[in-house]
């Protein structure tokens, strides 16, 4: 029933776009308990000082009773006021107290909520004398002025245990943020961030003890990806020999089918096995642009036309951007070359500024490659047709990374579609920066 509750809440929060923060959880909660513990104490100290009054009005009424009884029997006369003898409207419990033979005091509450103080005591004729009065003026006052104070200090004490909440969350929402940024940076591959360090804080607590164990995670998934990028890297170099090798020999086969068959297979290694290399040059974030300007439009129509004279290219209109023109050469070819493979013609190009944009009219990117973006050794087709080993996309997006571009992907369709229909093609879409990396991998300082 609570798991029900709880995900009841947590799906009407996400409707409706409330995101609530640490700081105000912890500032709704310590308000609530110091205000339960301020009704609570206020109760508590407001009941405590009525059954007090009406002790001391009760010890009041017995004392005066007792005085207006010796003068009763003194003087055979009523002369203390608001005494009387066998009053009517004595309270049934109390008369039979006295008729047993006890004096005794009651207290009677009207319908307004003030108290009656009755006292009475047997008279040695048989009859009884009783005592009537109200609580005082006075003491109503008292009680009064006591219940604003309570009011008073109860709200002090909400406002205040909400100030400290909210101070107590703020420190502590800061240093989950801090953390947070921590994080994706070395998500982003920035290896001599420290969690720990980006958190601060002199006073040591479980975010503390939370970053180190994320700094030691990182630390060593850091070390795997290394290894692995390192072997793989090593394969691939002490493969280049021997696959170069393969290659020259079978150039001097005579020719015929069965050459051609091993000339295309030894390049198709030689391909993969520089793919892999510069996957791996690119894993290791070693790598820097050699930047140069040059006018994005001409230079992507110019490259297109000596590459695929059959791919259109629309200029929207010029622009001159500070980028590495070989690596922004391989990026444009290897979008053609998958929208080649995996797509259907027309192949098309369209400059915009500084957005350069290839669309096909096939089937579109896979559901997995929109939601995790290129992944090496899984192509990029719909249908998986196990065409190519998925580099392409890979290394498009790892020399994006090094021109400081955004390269994003995503399927055309039908305006008003649905997310289901069929796609009329992919779309692969290069933002470059309008600042780009300097060649030491940092981004220039801009003027104030």
């Amino acid at each position: 029933m609570r798991g029900y509750f709880r995900h009841l809440v947590r799906a009407v929060l996400d409707r409706a776009g409330i995101r609530t923060g640490l700081r105000w959880k912890l500032s709704a909660a310590i308000a609530l308990v110091g205000a339960l513990v301020a009704i609570a104490l206020s109760l508590v100290v407001h009941n405590a000082a009525r059954v007090s009054m009406l002790d001391n009005a009760r010890d009041l009424a017995d004392e005066r009773i007792m005085i207006a009884q010796r003068n009763y029997e003194l003087s055979g006369r009523l002369n203390f006021p608001n005494t009387r003898i066998d009053d009517p409207d004595l309270p049934a419990e109390l008369r039979a107290k006295v008729e047993a033979g006890r004096r005794a005091t009651y207290v009677a509450d009207r319908p307004g909520g003030t108290p009656d103080i009755w006292a009475a005591v047997p008279l040695k004729n048989g009859h009884v004398m009783s005592l009537h009065s109200g609580f005082t003026d006075r003491s109503s006052n008292i009680l009064k002025d006591l219940d604003q104070a309570l009011v008073i200090g109860s709200i002090a004490v909400v406002l205040g245990g909400s100030a400290l909440g909210v101070l107590i969350g703020g420190h502590l929402s800061r240093r989950l943020r801090n953390a947070a940024s921590a994080a994706h940076r070395v998500a982003k591959g920035e290896t001599d961030v420290r969690v720990r360090e980006a958190i601060g804080g002199v006073v040591l607590d479980e975010t503390d003890d939370l970053a180190s164990a994320v700094d030691a995670m990182a630390d060593a998934l850091r070390q795997r990806l290394e290894a692995e990028r390192r072997v793989t890297a090593d394969i691939a170099h002490e493969l280049r020999t021997p696959v170069t090798g393969l290659l020259t020999a079978a150039e001097l086969l005579p020719p015929g089918r069965p050459t051609e068959l091993v000339l295309d297979r030894a390049k198709a290694m030689r391909t993969l096995v520089e793919d892999v290399l510069e996957v791996a040059r690119l894993d290791g974030a070693s790598e820097r642009a050699e930047l140069q300007d040059i006018p994005l439009a001409q230079f992507v129509t110019r490259r297109i036309a000596a590459k695929d004279p059959n791919v259109m290219v629309r200029v929207v209109h010029e622009s001159e951007v500070t980028t590495d023109p070989r690596r922004l050469e391989r990026v444009l070819f290897n979008l053609l070359a998958n929208a080649a493979r995996h797509g259907r013609p027309p192949i098309e190009v369209s400059v915009e500024g500084r957005v350069v944009r290839v669309r096909d009219h096939g089937p579109g990117f896979p559901a997995d490659l929109l939601a995790e973006g290129p992944s090496r050794f899984r192509t990029g087709s719909a249908d998986r047709a196990g065409r190519g080993h998925g580099l392409g996309l890979t290394i498009a997006a790892g020399q994006a990374r090094v021109l400081g571009a955004r390269l994003t992907f995503r399927n055309v369709r039908p305006a008003g579609a649905p997310k289901d229909a069929p796609a009329e093609g992919a779309l692969a879409v290069l933002w470059l920066p309008e600042h780009a990396p300097t060649d030491t991998g940092s981004y220039p300082m801009l003027p104030q």
